[in-house]
């Protein structure tokens, strides 16, 4: 038995009978947990626990875990700032900005593989150009070279604290003010404009080594009618054949909005996979699930289980003392520079 290509969701603490036999399926090869699956972190332990017991090789178990806006476990976790954060901290030593993300990726890591998540979904390699709401301070910087270094130092922090990383959203969400989550964006740019831009931190964290990508429901008008989640011309020409990623391709949510104008669940799998994707998501919409599984019964890419095969967590390394100050030091000034300005 390998990791199939279907993550998906639960809806509890606890897996329930419904869901065990789900998870169950030779299609389904992970798990995104969100903040209704987490009570504290012995019921979160204990979870996983029972997650990766299921079947072999292990489900996967992953999560939102960015910091700022997007950061799913926060009672007993370190309260992470938005990655703008860093790139603020870049703008003045772009050394101490680079050294300040490793060091926050390794602890953010290290915290979810003391619980035994496998992987968190980031880092952003999204640029920020003021256009895209959801995207904002989650995203490093508005700067190429800025977003580049301090996601290639996110990346190797990740991977010192034990796990690998998901650069996303490709070919990039930054330029697009509307949600995925409740519509389809519409990016009217040409693909040499994306090629000069959004696309340079892809190609360069992809040239670092980058595990995973994942991509966006953003359809790019004058490239290919489909949102590039389900388009074989950004996953398969462009993304592998161009760029070169040899990794794993995992679709953004199937059940956003943003994907609804594929048709119902059953076109939206079959279309990801087809693009190129290697691990579909679907999360808050259990009443798919069945649709999915049927859709998925013969599916079979061995390329894609040994891709996803790397992603089952690592036995982390530990920050020195020093290191640990640092980083206390840093996230402790922004937390009070941004109470000082909600209080102004």
């Amino acid at each position: 038995m390998s990791n199939g290509p279907l993550m998906v969701d639960l809806q509890g603490c606890e897996i329930s009978v419904q869901e065990r036999e789900w998870l169950n399926h030779p299609a389904v090869g992970g798990v995104i947990l969100f903040t209704r699956n987490y009570h504290d972190k012995k019921q979160l332990a204990n979870l996983v626990k029972d997650i990766h017991a299921i079947k072999k090789p292990k489900l996967l178990v992953a999560v939102d875990q960015e910091g700022g806006r997007v950061q799913r476990f926060r009672e007993g976790f370190t309260q992470y700032p938005p990655m703008r954060a860093l790139g603020e901290i870049y703008d003045k030593d772009p050394h101490k900005g680079m050294l300040l993300t490793e060091l926050l990726a390794c602890r953010l890591a290290t915290e979810l593989r003391e619980i035994g998540v496998d992987f968190t979904f980031a880092p952003i390699l999204d640029l920020d150009t003021g256009e895209s709401v959801v995207i904002g301070d989650r995203a490093f910087h508005s700067d190429i070279d800025a977003v580049s270094a301090l996601a290639s130092k996110f990346m190797l922090g990740l991977r010192k604290g034990g796990m690998e990383s998901v650069g996303k959203h490709f070919p990039g969400h930054g330029s697009v003010s509307a949600d995925s989550h409740f519509e389809c964006p519409i990016d009217h740019r040409y693909e040499s404009d994306l090629q000069l831009a959004d696309i340079v931190p892809f190609q360069r964290l992809v040239d670092h080594g980058i595990a995973g990508i994942m991509s966006a429901h953003v359809v790019y008008e004058h490239v290919d009618a489909k949102p590039a989640s389900f388009s074989h011309y950004w996953l398969t020409r462009v993304l592998r054949d161009q760029i070169g990623f040899e990794g794993v391709i995992f679709s953004d949510d199937l059940t956003m909005k943003g994907a609804h104008i594929i048709g119902d669940i059953g076109q939206r799998v079959s279309a990801a996979l087809q693009a190129g994707s290697d691990m579909i998501l679907l999360c808050n919409s259990p009443e798919d699930i069945p649709a999915a599984l049927d859709q998925l019964n013969d599916y079979n890419n061995p390329s894609s289980q040994l891709r996803l095969a790397r992603f089952h967590g690592k036995t982390p390394v530990s920050l020195t003392g020093e290191q640990q100050r640092q980083l206390d030091e840093f996230i402790s000034n922004y937390q009070s520079n941004k109470n000082l300005s909600l209080n102004l």
